[in-house]
């Protein structure tokens, strides 16, 4: 991979920066002038939990539900399901090609449909569960990780999963390799270098959110959260049965989420393969890159150990690659970890919303948003109007803000863009 020497931006050097009426020790690689009342008023409220050892908030911060996207919380001898959020384990996973530009026709309409064909968006599923085996996902195959595939301990361990989503099963296989809406995409890419990149964001589909909305609801229940300002921040506590089974369920999901994004990214490449091939391209792949954003890790800072819970936030240790997406349009980066302890490890998930989907609809039209994809190969129409690059922050000042957590390996240009 060939670095990028330059980061883009502004001086950094005034971040982090404190948040003014937090509690527990909160440090902001954001402008609190720049950042909506009502999302400063949240942080401030994770803030006061008596279990938070710290709060991290990264420059793509906004408003969540619960707690903030965009922020890194580490507590003591407890976790908050909220903090995480319902798409547990929501990531991107990208890997370059061989392909450059002039590889590409001018019109990559064809090869939109055909991605749209082979991976399910929306509410859609497989009629099947995806023959891992076939796509080369099966005995032999490693995560980025070099942990080996294990899909039927894997499954196996849906057994014991919540009692509520045990009907779930068939559901959760036909989903696997499937795309779901929202932000969710599939991309083809180019960097500077002009070399075509794959890419794609997606999380637990909806045997995560089940598991989350479940676990949340029980957590409101206990009497230790009965006082709590906001509810939707109850916390389960260590050495608890209940946090056992949340953390439980949890890291299923998680590992359902990083094997969800494989078999698309293998189904992608199976269509970009043949649609090369059929001119006798034979397409070639490096290794791909993968991260969670919406996770928890236990992880020991200030020498005491931690449950550290990341909602729209990567992982950025010490040489960790990691993937920070803009908006449908408006291009990524692919990054390097620099190891920067004061954020507990982390920078940012993405470009992160300046508005509401609701508000976005009311404000933007179908020509403003042909007008902002201009060049790139998507949809157009009213169904993803809510993720026009305006609706969304200049994702050049979210890295400039973090150049002390984080170094550009490449930047990557959408070409093509998949949305539910």
């Amino acid at each position: 991979m060939t670095t990028t020497t330059s980061t883009p931006g502004a001086d950094a050097s005034r971040f982090p920066t404190t948040l003014p009426g937090a509690v527990a020790d909160t440090l902001m690689w954001a402008d609190p002038q720049d950042v909506e009342p009502a999302a400063l008023e949240q942080l401030r409220t994770i803030s006061r939990l008596p279990w938070v050892h710290g709060l991290r908030v990264m420059p793509d911060v906004h408003l969540g539900k619960g707690a903030t996207v965009g922020s890194v919380v580490a507590m003591r001898d407890a976790v908050s399901p909220a903090a995480v959020g319902v798409d547990i384990g929501c990531g991107m996973t990208a890997v370059r090609t061989d392909l450059t530009t002039e590889d590409l026709p001018e019109d990559l309409r064809s090869l939109r449909h055909a991605v749209e064909r082979a991976v399910p968006v929306g509410f859609h599923a497989h009629d099947v569960a995806p023959d891992v085996d076939r796509l080369g996902l099966g005995r032999g195959r490693t995560d980025g990780r070099g942990t080996a595939w294990d899909w039927r301990g894997f499954w196996a361990g849906f057994r014991g999963l919540h009692d509520a989503v045990q009907d779930r099963e068939s559901k959760a296989m036909k989903q696997m390799g499937t795309l779901g809406g929202g932000n969710h995409f599939i991309e083809v890419t180019t960097d500077d270098t002009g070399r075509v990149w794959l890419m794609l964001h997606s999380g637990s589909r909806n045997i995560g959110k089940e598991l989350a909305e479940r676990h949340i609801a029980a957590a409101k229940g206990l009497d230790h959260n009965l006082d709590l300002p906001d509810r939707d921040l109850a916390v389960f506590l260590a050495g608890t049965p209940q946090m056992d089974a949340y953390l439980r369920d949890l890291y299923w999901a998680q590992d359902y989420a990083a094997r969800n994004r494989a078999v698309m990214m293998a189904l992608v490449r199976e269509v970009v393969s043949t649609w090369f091939g059929r001119s006798g391209r034979e397409v070639g792949y490096d290794r791909e890159i993968s991260c969670h954003h919406n996770y928890v890790a236990q992880e020991r800072y200030d020498d005491v150990d931690l449950v550290v819970t990341r909602k729209g936030a990567i992982r950025a240790g010490r040489g960790d690659l990691g993937l920070i997406p803009g908006s449908m349009g408006t291009g990524s980066y692919v990054v390097r970890g620099l190891g920067d302890e004061r954020s507990y490890c982390s920078a940012s998930h993405g470009a992160g919303r300046t508005m509401s989907r609701t508000r976005a609809r009311k404000t933007f039209t179908i020509d403003d948003l042909a007008r902002q994809t201009s060049g790139v190969e998507c949809r157009k129409d009213a169904g993803v109007l809510d993720e026009i690059p305006a609706a969304y922050k200049d994702l050049e000042s979210v890295i400039a803000a973090q150049t002390d957590l984080v170094s550009v390996e490449a930047r990557l240009t959408t070409l093509l863009c998949v949305k539910g």
